[in-house]
């Protein structure tokens, strides 16, 4: 915008003398001045180089001597004119014809001699009005007007942000402009009028007599707010570009004369240190490349990203930025493999040394080894590794690397959410760093090492993207050999790194990247597996770590028995190890204040050390109660089993659920009675009962969450034996879902839950019959005190679980319908 200072600093003082006349138009002002009736005969007053708009108030140098004839002639009168611009500037004398056809009714608010002899006047935009026909060219031109018909539009929210954006456009133009005076910020900011507020900023911006005379025809107001907004926008650009040339132009010479001096002076201190100087920096790294045996298009990028930094300035930000990433190239293991140890039954005895049991993933590894030794060159498989917390899922990844002879590398994958932490930041980022693969790679120095990516089924996901998707490429043994990080922008070969995942659950891993993995179920330990473990493993390090030697403790097996049965309630050997260590350091206070103590801990000691035991071994209630069946159930640590109980009341036959029990438990019992109503012929119930008496089922405890598909079949044994009073099969349990059909559907978790059952004593386990496959998956010496019995059917369930004896006080079930139960108080 060229705003005029003289219109704003030496015509606003002059004009304020006049309180009839004020340059910032209010709304009051306009709509008095919309209401004027325009004269139908005006002198014309033709402009060479300016237009004039309503309400704008404007000095003019006259010149011409009909001009200042007009001025004088019209000064004496009412002292209103018609102010209209001429087509061409170049003319001097222009006549009618070579007017615009659109001009402005001006009032003449001062005329003024200046002391160069001009005339200057200063006007003021009344409204605008259309050219018609002249009616005298002597000596000024006089013309009949007619009104110009002006377009209000309705001011709904686009239009307020056009204005809007003119307002800011115009407040930008002008701090941007050092030529222009804060004065015409303060004049746009007081403006209230929206059309005098175009035409302010119409008549002042930097735009040629055609642009503004555009403008002044232009009826509708949001159509000229529109076009100024147009102008006003292109202006800005100009601006900024202007000054960003000029900002440049200075900072490059200032800059590189500075540069030069610094870098001399740079130079010739390293020189008296001895140190390095950029020169010799980049020979360094070229010196390094040459002894990498890289691939040849790694070779090439290197080379070229070395020549960059060979023509950057050393004090250039960029420098630092491309040495690091030259050095990370250098620093990755392209090509670069530890040597495997094919030694098979080395591999077998340090597997079986570390963990105790674990007979499929040991005899998975092996099997790896065995077709690595007989082809020499494999693509690694993607092993996950998935079971309760504390079964020795991340410590095997470490005996893996130590059989195999390989690099261990962990990543910790729980709470990653951001995307860049596998494939990292592009370099164009401050403080770019490559991913945590291609960081553990670097930190390892062999692209072969044991890759262990911890806890995969707790990534998670955000607006940072979804890092479960970026391990897809990484997990995909037909794709991993061209893994890209950002950061590196080159592919790198992880088809031989032996990945490693490890899991609590498969549920929340996203299917796609669960595809990509073998899974290997990592179970719980028995109790025999326990002590064991705690034997050759838990009991050392605990010594260790407490610094007590062998023969100041030791723990016999019923001992061990003992803290596990009593004192621990999970599949793993977590929880056990924190036990052991605090028998271990009751140990070591005797030892440190020389107290007696038994050097062989026995129960006693131990109920000492630990307390009153925190676990009843035997959970198993007896069969004297008709309707109370033994459920098994499979939790996040471990199998446990649960009572399902069921009682009547006489009713109308509804049904009642407690025990916070989800929406899978409540569907179960929901089928459940269904199917006992349907086919209550078969097991000898009168079918009126189900509308006599109300059931109820419960499940205890009732505070804790209890869902999933295993209690189907002990549901419906618990409400057969509710209805008709028959003892259940002492120590008995069972699992699996039902149908409505009465079929018995398999569930999984079989081994913990098996587990669970030994710890409360059960004998007998009803199961599916396709779940005898997972019965034979355990070791024969561990269940050979449980009987299995194998049902396809709900009736069989029945046959096997109900005796033909009732319970010693059988209900009586011959209430009549017609019958109501007193009430009691």
């Amino acid at each position: 915008m060229s705003f005029d200072p003289f219109d704003l600093k030496a015509a606003l003082p002059i004009i304020n003398e006049d309180s009839e006349f004020f340059p910032l138009m209010s709304s009051e002002d306009e709509e008095e001045m919309n209401n004027e009736e325009t004269p139908s005969i005006l002198p014309i007053l033709p402009l060479r180089n300016t237009v004039l708009f309503p309400g704008v108030v404007m000095p003019i140098t006259v010149g011409r001597d009909k001009s200042i004839k007009l001025i004088r002639e019209a000064n004496k009168k009412d002292r209103l004119i018609g102010v209209v611009s001429q087509q061409d500037v170049n003319i001097e004398d222009p006549i009618f014809s070579q007017l615009n056809s659109v001009g402005t009714t001006a009032l003449i608010i001062k005329m003024l001699k200046m002391p160069d002899g001009n005339t200057t006047v200063i006007l003021q935009g009344k409204k605008r009005f259309t050219l018609q026909e002249e009616v005298q060219s002597e000596p000024y031109i006089k013309a009949k007007v007619a009104p110009f018909v002006e377009v209000k539009p309705k001011e709904d929210k686009e239009f307020k942000a056009i204005i809007s954006s003119v307002k800011d456009m115009a407040m930008n133009i002008i701090q941007l402009s050092p030529s222009i005076p804060s004065e015409a910020g303060i004049a746009i900011r007081n403006i209230e009028s929206t059309s005098f507020l175009i035409n302010f900023i119409s008549s002042n911006m930097n735009a040629d007599m055609e642009a503004k005379q555009r403008l002044l025809e232009t009826p509708d107001l949001r159509e000229r707010a529109r076009l100024v907004l147009e102008h006003l926008t292109t202006e800005i650009q100009m601006l900024e570009l202007k000054n960003q040339i000029q900002n440049r132009v200075r900072t490059d010479l200032d800059k590189q004369q500075r540069d030069y001096f610094l870098n001399a002076q740079l130079k010739t201190i390293q020189e008296e240190l001895g140190g390095t100087s950029p020169d010799l920096e980049a020979e360094n790294l070229r010196e390094r490349a040459m002894k990498k045996k890289w691939p040849t298009e790694v070779g090439g990028h290197f080379s070229k990203e070395l020549d960059k930094l060979v023509r950057m300035n050393p004090a250039a930000a960029d420098y630092s930025v491309q040495i690091n990433y030259l050095e990370l190239l250098l620093d990755l293991p392209w090509n670069e493999f530890s040597k495997d140890n094919f030694d098979l039954k080395r591999a077998q005895k340090i597997l079986d040394k570390d963990h105790f049991g674990l007979d499929k993933v040991k005899r998975r590894i092996i099997e790896y080894l065995a077709v690595l030794t007989l082809k020499r060159d494999m693509k690694a498989p993607i092993l996950c590794l998935v079971g309760p917390p504390g079964v020795g899922k991340t410590s095997l990844g470490k005996s893996i690397a130590k059989a195999l002879g390989r690099k261990y590398v962990r990543m910790a994958l729980g709470g990653i959410r951001d995307e860049a932490e596998i494939r990292g930041h592009r370099k164009t980022y401050i403080g770019a760093m490559p991913g945590r693969i291609i960081q553990s790679l670097k930190k390892a120095g062999a692209a072969n090492p044991v890759f262990i990516l911890d806890e995969i089924d707790k990534v998670g996901n955000d607006f940072r993207g979804d890092p479960s998707s970026a391990l897809l490429e990484v997990l995909d043994p037909e794709q991993n050999s061209t893994f890209y990080d950002h950061y590196v922008e080159m592919d790198f070969d992880l088809s031989n790194v032996m990945f490693i995942a490890t899991a609590n659950s498969l549920s929340t891993i996203q299917p796609a990247l669960l595809d990509r993995m073998e899974i290997i179920e990592v179970n719980g330990y028995t109790i025999e597996e326990k002590i064991e473990i705690a034997k050759q493993h838990l009991l050392p390090k605990q010594r260790e770590a407490h610094g007590v030697k062998p023969k100041q403790v030791a723990l016999k097996n019923d001992v061990i028995e003992k803290v596990i049965e009593q004192y621990t309630r999970e599949s793993g050997v977590r929880t056990l190890d924190k036990q052991i260590g605090s028998v271990v350091r009751g140990v070591a206070k005797s030892i440190a204040m020389k107290e007696e103590y038994n050097t062989t801990v026995n129960k006693e000691d131990v109920e000492k050390i630990l307390g009153a035991p925190i676990f009843d071994k035997d959970l198993y209630e007896g069969n004297d109660v008709a309707g109370v069946v033994t459920g098994l159930a499979w939790t996040a640590v471990g199998g446990d089993i649960l009572f399902i109980e069921s009682s009547l009341s006489p009713g109308k036959g509804r049904l009642t659920l407690t025990g916070n029990l989800g929406d899978i438990m409540k569907e179960s019992a929901t089928i459940a009675l269904a199917y006992l109503r349907a086919h209550a012929g078969y097991f000898n119930i009168d079918p009126k009962l189900f509308d006599q008496w109300d059931v109820h089922v419960h499940v205890p405890a009732g505070a804790t969450p209890k869902d999933g598909p295993s209690a189907g079949v002990t549901m419906l044994t618990a409400l057969t034996s509710a209805f008709t009073q028959r003892k259940l099969r002492p120590h008995l349990a069972m699992t699996g879902e039902i149908t409505l059909r009465g079929r018995v559907l398999p569930v999984g978790g079989i081994k913990e839950k098996i587990l669970a059952a030994k710890r409360a004593d059960i004998k007998e386990i009803i199961l599916c019959e396709s779940n005898r496959k997972d019965i034979l998956d355990i070791k024969e010496d561990y269940i050979k005190d449980l009987k299995f019995h194998y049902v396809k059917e709900m009736r069989q369930v029945i046959d096997l679980a109900l005796l033909d004896e009732l319970v010693a006080e059988p209900l009586d079930l011959t209430i009549k319908a017609d019958v109501t139960p007193e009430k009691t108080n």
